[in-house]
C-alpha cells in the first residue's frame, strides 16, 4: 500500500513526533509532505528512510500552494493520502480529490474543548473545517474525547475511528544510570527534588501555574522541557519569585533522536529519568501524551486533564491523580511528594502502569492499519491485507 502522509509542519511537536513514530511501526510504503518548517522532526524521519517534500507555503494566501500539491500527489500515484493538522487536512483533502484518490485519512489530533492547535474555535474555522471534512473518507480521532468533539460539531458518526496516540513503552524504562547523567549535565544535585513538566511552551499549558508553585517550595527544582513563545515570560516570572536559578528550560527535545549515537544532551527518557513527580497543569487536551510518557516512566503523575487516562478504568493508572490546577492546591500536593522524597519514604519508581502499555505504538500502527483497510474497501480499493473493524468512539 502506497501512502502518502501530508502534515503542516515538521518541528517538534506531539503531532509531528507522533507521525514519525507511527512511520516506523506502519506496514506500508510511505512519503511526507510538509506545507512548511521541515525542521528537527522532518530531519528525524528522513534519517528513518522516508522521504519528505517541503511544499514551501508561503501562507493561507499562497496560491500556488493547492496545485503544486496536487502535482505531487498525482505524480506519486498513491493508495491513500493521511493528512494531519488543520492546515494540512483543509489542503491535503482538496487537493487528493484533484489528483484523482479517492480514499484520504485525516487525523485530528489537537481538537479541544475551546481551542484547536492552540487557537480559539471560531464559526469560521469550523465552517471550513466541516466542508473539508466531507471531502475525506474517515477522521481519526486520538481519543475517545475527541471523537465525542467531532460529533458535536457536526462530523458524521460513521466517518470517526478512535486510533490513540501511541509511545514506545520500552524506551521510557527508569534507568538510574541515565538519572545521574542527565542531573550532572543539567546541573541538578543528585539529592535534589525535581518536579518536571514536558510541553510546548504556549499560554494553554499554564507552566506559569507549575514556575509559581515550585517557587513556592525551598529547596524544590523544576526541569520544564520544551519550547514555545512563553520561555521568556516564563523565565521572567521565575526570576521575579526569585527562583530563576530553580528552574530549568532546556528547551524542546526531539524522541527519539534522529541521530541516538550523536552527543546532543539527554534525550526524553533521560529526562524523565531526572524527575521525582511529573505535572500537567494543562486545562484542555486532546490526548495527553506526556501524562502518558511521564507513567510510562514510572513516575508519579498529577494532571488537570487527560482524556487519554479518563477513557480508561480508573485503576489503570493508579499513579496518577487528576488535580483542580491552582497554585495553592499545587503547592499542597507537591508538599507531599517533597516530604516523602525528603525522607526517603516514598518510592523513587511505580511500576509501569497498564495505561502505558494499552498506549503502544505498536497498537496504534494496527488500529491505523485496521481505518486504512476499511476506507479502501468502501472506496473499491483493497489493503491487500486482511484487517479487522476500526474502533468507533463508542468501543
Amino acid at each position: 500500500m502506497k501512502v502518502l502522509h501530508v502534515i503542516t509542519g515538521l518541528g517538534i511537536g506531539g503531532a509531528e513526533q507522533q507521525l514519525r513514530l507511527l512511520l516506523r511501526q506502519l506496514p506500508t510504503d510511505s512519503a511526507v509532505i510538509t506545507l512548511t518548517n521541515p525542521g528537527a522532526v522532518a530531519r528525524g524521519i528522513t534519517a528513518d528512510g522516508c522521504p519528505v517534500t517541503n511544499l514551501g507555503i508561503r501562507g493561507n494566501r499562497d496560491l500556488g500552494a493547492l496545485p503544486r500539491l496536487t502535482r505531487l500527489i498525482k505524480d506519486g500515484r498513491y493508495d491513500l493520502v493521511h493528512t494531519h493538522l488543520y492546515r494540512a487536512c483543509v489542503y491535503g483533502r482538496l487537493a487528493a480529490r484533484l489528483a484523482g484518490v479517492r480514499t484520504v485519512v485525516a487525523t485530528e489530533h489537537s481538537l479541544g474543548a475551546t481551542q484547536i492547535e492552540g487557537r480559539p474555535l471560531t464559526a469560521g474555522a469550523r465552517a471550513l473545517y466541516l466542508g473539508s471534512e466531507r471531502l475525506g473518507s474517515a477522521t481519526v480521532a486520538v481519543s475517545t474525547t475527541v471523537a465525542h468533539r467531532l460529533r458535536r460539531w457536526g462530523v458524521r458518526r460513521d466517518r470517526i475511528h478512535v486510533v490513540p496516540n501511541g509511545i514506545d513503552v520500552p524506551r521510557f524504562g527508569y534507568d538510574e544510570t541515565a538519572r545521574h547523567k542527565a542531573r550532572a549535565e543539567l546541573g541538578l544535585p543528585a539529592d535534589a527534588f525535581v518536579v518536571g513538566g514536558v510541553g510546548r511552551l504556549s499560554p494553554g499549558k499554564r507552566f506559569d501555574t507549575l514556575v509559581r508553585a515550585v517557587a513556592a517550595l525551598p529547596g524544590a527544582r523544576l526541569l520544564l522541557v520544551g519550547e514555545g513563545p512563553e520561555r521568556d515570560r516564563l523565565r521572567a516570572l521565575a526570576a521575579e519569585l526569585g527562583a530563576d536559578d530553580r528552574v530549568l528550560m532546556p528547551g524542546a527535545c526531539e524522541d527519539p533522536p534522529p541521530n541516538p549515537a550523536a552527543d546532543t544532551g539527554p534525550d526524553l527518557p533521560s529526562l524523565l529519568a531526572a524527575m521525582d513527580v511529573f505535572v500537567s497543569t494543562s486545562e484542555d487536551e486532546a490526548f495527553g501524551l506526556a501524562v502518558v510518557e511521564g507513567l510510562a516512566a514510572g513516575l508519579p503523575v498529577l494532571h488537570v486533564t487527560c482524556p487519554a487516562l479518563t477513557d480508561l478504568p480508573p485503576d489503570a493508572a493508579p499513579g496518577a491523580r487528576q488535580i483542580g490546577g491552582t497554585v495553592s492546591g499545587l503547592v499542597a500536593e507537591l508538599t507531599t511528594f517533597q516530604e516523602r522524597f525528603t525522607s526517603g519514604d516514598g518510592p523513587r519508581r511505580l511500576p509501569v502502569p497498564p495505561a502505558a502499555r494499552h498506549y503502544d505504538i505498536s497498537r496504534s500502527a494496527e488500529q491505523l492499519m485496521s481505518v486504512y483497510g476499511h476506507a479502501l474497501r468502501r472506496n473499491g480499493g483493497s489493503s491487500e491485507r486482511p484487517v479487522r473493524r476500526p474502533a468507533t468512539p463508542e468501543e
